[in-house]
């Protein structure tokens, strides 16, 4: 299966992908769509003083929809919609994701639509050394760790532009280094 990226209204990913599905089996077109997918994060946000659990998207602005092909009456359909821009590359140049960005995102998809925290240790040179979660393997990515708010800031691209993104995380103290 191809993954293509659909651009949309940065925090209405939601709302449109109610809209787009409502549409999509009004018009008849719901069995050749294939899947959609909005991949969100949990982070723990902190107000007045507590610790509140969080989602946020991964990649915000963007909806993932898995399928052969995008068909033209799935594009008008989908195009019609409140909180539609493009799909990526272009409207005329509609490109399903490859190389890096594919692996980027089925690493992430591996763990679920929403991931959870990772489990992470410090060693003895306060490096990050993660356990387990969707971090494992992003090592590399890390650009910056906020110890006390259990969040590490990981860069990430899609389609040559970068953005930067929380991800939350447990320290797991008393491990052992290997």
């Amino acid at each position: 299966m191809k993954i293509y990226v659909i651009q949309v209204r940065t925090r209405a990913e939601e709302k449109f992908l109610t809209l787009a599905r409502r549409a999509l089996k009004t018009s008849g077109l719901e069995e050749g769509v294939g899947t959609f997918h909005w991949p969100r994060r949990q982070v723990t946000i902190r107000r007045k003083g507590r610790k509140l659990p969080s989602q946020a998207p991964i990649f915000p602005g963007y909806i993932f929809l898995e399928a052969e092909e995008v068909i033209p009456g799935v594009y008008w359909t989908l195009k019609g919609i409140s909180g539609f821009f493009q799909f990526l590359k272009s409207n005329r140049a509609i490109e399903p994701l490859t190389g890096s960005d594919k692996r980027l995102l089925l690493h992430f998809l591996s763990f679920g639509e929403i991931l959870g925290k990772s489990k992470i240790v410090f060693d003895k040179n306060k490096r990050i050394r993660v356990l387990e979660g969707p971090l494992k393997g992003l090592e590399g990515l890390i650009v910056k760790v906020d110890r006390r708010k259990g969040r590490a800031k990981v860069k990430l691209s899609l389609y040559e532009n970068s953005f930067l993104v929380d991800f939350g995380f447990d320290v797991i103290e008393g491990v052992k280094d290997t």
